[in-house]
């Protein structure tokens, strides 16, 4: 059975997927170059190569398994043609995305960014606007394992938690959860707003107008899910109002961030590069749960993180 991968595991680790029972070929999608030779591929371990190659090449393919959670990248009318099973690396980012949305949420509500730059300019000044987190409403957009994560540790600040997702079912750690139908009244109630919903055509610009119309006036918002899921010109009107006190973003619609955008401008806004996912343990997990995958593959077993397509997660 052939395995294409396109990111490089350590050496010890690609021996440990070949003695599974696979045949391993390795090809770096950045510069990837597909031959004859690999198109009787059976399974591809990868993050995004399809702009580079038509996965009706490989008639043999059964089995994508993406080193991504997302899944926008994916061309999903060709998978559901071909019959391909689509798995993600869902809760492989979970806990460094968790861990940043804890860690902006404070620096927001304690004034970080504020003190960082009177430090540089030697400045000792007081500030008792600083809030507290306990007694807050935080709400996520999106209830799946990064939601899931960070809810968890924000239990100990003694905040209520209130989860909108498609279908609204409930999720460990939230008090509440509601389907996306209720999203303007649940907004409503929220001191803070979280994006971790996955990007599909339902959830293209989900944050529009009328959402933010439906926000508290000063509402911390942060996004860590995909930029497209908050229409940009209508989040920058809001951050210009005041009705966004401020965002944390680390996602935007157009990457990188044009140097034109406005939002780099803005005092209440903290922006990162898509970095929210970064820790010295993303690679290991990303071996962990192909090769567990890869394991049950093999030995005809039930797949983890399996992607409904039709159902868009």
């Amino acid at each position: 059975m052939k395995a294409l991968i396109t990111f490089r595991y350590k050496d010890n680790e690609m021996k440990n997927l070949e003695n599974l029972g696979f045949e391993i070929i390795f090809k770096d999608e950045r510069d990837i170059n597909f031959s004859e030779e690999i198109k009787d591929i059976d399974l591809m371990v990868c993050f995004d190569p399809f702009n580079k190659i038509d996965i009706e090449l490989f008639p043999n393919l059964k089995w994508i398994q993406l080193l991504s959670a997302g899944i926008n990248q994916v061309p999903i009318d060709k998978i559901l043609d071909q019959d391909i099973i689509l798995t993600n690396n869902r809760g492989g980012y979970s806990i460094p995305i968790a861990e940043w949305i804890v860690l902006k949420i404070l620096e927001m509500i304690k004034n970080s960014r504020e003190f960082y730059d009177k430090q540089n300019k030697k400045i000792w000044k007081m500030d008792t606007s600083i809030l507290e987190l306990y007694g807050k409403t935080v709400g996520f957009i999106g209830t799946g394992s990064i939601a899931q994560e960070a809810a968890k540790r924000l239990e100990g600040f003694g905040v209520k938690l209130l989860g909108i997702s498609s279908r609204g079912k409930n999720a460990n750690h939230f008090h509440q959860c509601f389907s996306i139908d209720k999203i303007n009244d649940i907004v409503s109630q929220c001191d803070f707003l979280v994006i971790a919903a996955p990007y599909t055509d339902n959830t293209h610009h989900l944050i529009d107008e009328n959402v933010f119309s439906s926000m508290k006036n000063g509402t911390y918002l942060i996004n860590i899910a995909r930029g497209s899921i908050i229409d940009e010109n209508a989040l920058i009107n809001n951050l210009k109002s005041g009705k966004i006190k401020k965002a944390a973003l680390d996602v935007f619609e157009v990457e990188p961030l044009s140097e034109d955008s406005p939002l780099w401008e803005m005092d209440n806004v903290i922006i990162s590069p898509h970095n929210s996912w970064a820790s010295e343990m993303y690679s290991r997990r990303r071996y962990e749960i192909a090769y567990e995958n890869m394991k049950r593959y093999i030995n005809k077993e039930e797949l983890i993180n399996v992607v409904n397509l039709k159902m868009g997660y």
